[in-house]
């Protein structure tokens, strides 16, 4: 599902003033687009590039920073950076090239972004990935209004009481629950104030974004 300025933005930055790294994935394409055209024809106010090796990948990769916002949807909260990352290597014997690029409300160089990008992968693979490749969110045909964005939330609230319940995998946790309409109940019922909270969350959300 597409990830919307007005929801994500608002969701962070008025979270007790935490800032955010954001990659800009498929469902941006705009922004993506417009990123690209930036790196293109403007030079970056930072770049690093470095070498990664693992058993079976080497990679250099070559990140910029671009403080140029003209053209950005002002509903992207706070923003003061784009991030580009540029990745060639080879992968179990095999070459590859992608481009990354990232949005954010911080301001710093190219080697400083590379240190958050890394904490956003940890989270990205542990919640995103989830998800989207798990629960289909991606494939999600419910596109119009808040809804995407609602549900999204209610898949995060959903899987954070699966982890705090002990489910690490969640593939085998909805074998587990999905036939078994009495275990569910229990689970929810344990967690019924997290569940509470969550619907409070998502209320608020709901009344500033409308």
């Amino acid at each position: 599902m597409g990830r919307f300025p007005q929801t994500t933005s608002w969701s962070i930055d008025k979270d007790v003033g935490n800032d955010y790294v954001i990659a800009v994935k498929k469902n941006q394409p705009k922004l993506h687009r417009h990123i690209q055209r930036i790196a293109a024809f403007q030079k970056p106010t930072s770049r690093y590039v470095a070498t990664e090796k693992t058993r079976n990948r080497v990679t250099t990769l070559t990140r910029e920073v671009f403080h140029d916002l003209n053209g950005i949807n002002p509903q992207w909260i706070g923003i003061k950076s784009l991030i580009r990352v540029e990745r060639v290597g080879i992968r179990a014997g095999k070459q590859y090239h992608e481009i990354v690029c990232y949005i954010s409300s911080l301001i710093g160089t190219a080697e400083e972004f590379a240190c958050d990008i890394r904490g956003y992968w940890s989270i990205e693979n542990c919640l995103y990935w989830v998800k989207d490749v798990v629960l289909k969110e991606d494939d999600s045909t419910i596109r119009l209004g808040n809804a995407p964005a609602n549900l999204s939330i209610l898949r995060a609230f959903a899987l954070n009481i699966l982890r705090r319940n002990g489910h690490t995998s969640i593939t085998i946790t909805q074998r587990f629950l999905s036939n078994d309409i009495d275990k569910l109940l229990a689970l929810v019922e344990q967690n019924s104030p997290t569940l509470l909270k969550g619907v409070e969350q998502l209320n608020i959300l709901l009344g500033t974004s409308n």
